[in-house]
């Protein structure tokens, strides 16, 4: 937006939130900030959105349709929201409805990584009527937004359908370590973790897809007695029971 100072929004300044709101001041944005469990520059949803370009979401998921309502009010006509919850594809459809309610253009905006350490360089996925718009009143400012085409909601979807596989790994690894440590190998444990790991490549994929499937009965079994050991060694068997359980589901045993 050349020869004018973008005005932004925050809604939330915790941890990803305040470190947005610092890169934006940094990079030459004005923002209003608001919180309500920390100081800001403003009293309300309704007052941070008071004459912003572009409002910034970064509560939670059971916050966002609050922010929202509340936020309308102060919202000048043409004022983008950019909603960057953490929330289901079905929250991202609902918020998008209410904001065309209003004639609020609207943008689902997912962080694809941690803002820590990052902050405003953050990879971020957009999508929504207003994605291109974001991405354009962000960018000069340094922030990294990919623009995907599609309605509200694709990118949460995405982001978490990723977060199904990375998060559901981050368990696994996480509950199979513990269980090392109480059977006294847990450096053994780790070193084919990272082995596993640093040789994968596309065709690991297909090893594992295809493997799973493919030797659903006895793999059942196999987690059954993983499930088992966990027990003796004193651990909860979250990840080994939910896996005994799918390829259980997967084999028709179930």
């Amino acid at each position: 937006m050349p020869g004018k100072t973008v005005t932004i929004a925050v809604l939330g300044l915790g941890e990803a939130g305040g470190a947005l709101a610092h890169d934006l001041r940094a990079a030459g944005a004005t923002v209003r900030g608001y919180d309500p469990e920390l100081p800001g520059d403003c009293s309300s949803e309704a007052d941070a959105a008071t004459g912003a370009d572009l409002v910034l979401s970064v509560n939670s998921a059971s916050a966002a349709e609050d922010a929202l309502r509340a936020g309308l009010a102060g919202l000048r006509a043409g004022a983008v929201w950019a909603d960057l919850n953490t929330a289901s594809p079905g929250m991202k459809r609902k918020l998008a409805e209410i904001a065309a309610g209003h004639d609020v253009p609207f943008t689902d905006i997912a962080i694809m990584a941690p803002v820590p350490g990052r902050g405003l360089e953050v990879p971020m996925l957009a999508s929504g009527v207003a994605a291109a718009a974001t991405a354009d009143l962000l960018g000069p400012l340094g922030a990294s937004v990919e623009v995907m085409g599609g309605d509200a909601g694709l990118a949460a979807e995405r982001k978490l359908l990723r977060s199904v596989f990375f998060k559901g790994m981050s368990s696994a690894v996480v509950e199979a370590l513990t269980a090392a440590r109480a059977a006294g190998c847990e450096g053994w444990l780790r070193g084919v973790i990272v082995a596993e790991l640093t040789a994968a490549a596309e065709s690991t994929v297909d090893r594992l897809t295809t493997g799973t499937y493919r030797h659903a009965v006895r793999r059942t079994h196999e987690m059954a007695a993983a499930a088992a050991m966990l027990g003796e060694l004193g651990v909860p068997a979250d990840i080994a029971g939910a896996a005994r359980d799918q390829l259980a589901r997967l084999s028709g045993t179930v």
